[in-house]
């Protein structure tokens, strides 16, 4: 028995992206597509929100003249670019999957709604969400939180280039300590960046377990799915 029902999985767009600085690596994405698809078939339901940031991301490509709600536009869109490729990417490993866009894009891909997200994860399907929440001003942490929430997730769980949560960056101080469990109030209160505030806040209103870890070790995702104490429980 796996040890989740419904599992929220957040990529960012650099895992899609691989070793590229710019746009999907296919063979890169096809790999965590082919792990996410193992893992469901000992019956976990995958609901998998995508960032954008191997296309877009504003603090780094935006051109100062551009507003802040055209720059967050401009990352949803890209978004969407990754969640239409990582659904085929499943469904070529044998998982019947779908892409719903937060924001109207008939008929490229279908708009986001809850009870058909939920319908489709019963019946097996996994969801990859593009257009983070809609809204510009908001990550797709937040987005995360939020679909995760949404569809009645057991766990959010949040794939990352480090092994867990740490009291500061471990890339930069080798002294740095990882967190095998830690609170939501000491994530805000140390300001650990792990997430944002506001997804940090959605998931404690909303008692959202929340799963730090690294996907580039083997099989990260089918350790995590079949309740395997790995990387850092925020709860």
């Amino acid at each position: 028995m796996p040890a989740y029902r419904r599992i929220l999985l957040k990529l960012s767009g650099e895992a899609l992206g691989g070793a590229r600085e710019f746009g999907l690596d296919p063979d890169h994405a096809s790999a965590i597509a082919a792990e996410v698809a193992e893992a469901a078939r000992t019956g976990v339901q995958f609901g998998i929100v995508v960032g954008g940031g191997n296309f877009f991301r504003g603090s780094r490509d935006a051109s100062a003249q551009l507003e802040r709600e055209t720059v967050d536009r401009m990352g949803m869109l890209a978004t969407v670019i990754n969640a239409v490729a990582f659904a085929d990417l499943l469904s070529q490993h044998g998982l019947s999957a779908e892409a719903m866009s937060a924001v109207a894009m008939d008929p490229l891909v279908q708009r986001f709604d809850r009870r058909k997200a939920i319908k489709a994860l019963e019946a097996g399907r996994s969801v990859v969400f593009g257009g983070g929440t809609g809204n510009p001003y908001f990550s797709t942490d937040t987005a995360a939180s939020l679909r995760a929430v949404e569809i009645g997730a057991d766990l959010l769980a949040k794939a990352t280039q480090v092994d867990g949560v740490y009291d500061k960056d471990p890339n930069k101080h080798p002294d740095a300590v990882r967190y095998e469990k830690i609170s939501y109030a000491e994530t805000l209160e140390n300001n650990l960046g792990v997430m944002d505030a506001a997804a940090v806040a959605l998931c404690r209103e909303n008692a959202m377990p929340v799963r730090v870890f690294k996907l580039a070790e083997p099989g990260a995702v089918g350790r995590l799915a079949s309740g395997e104490n790995i990387g850092t429980l925020m709860t």
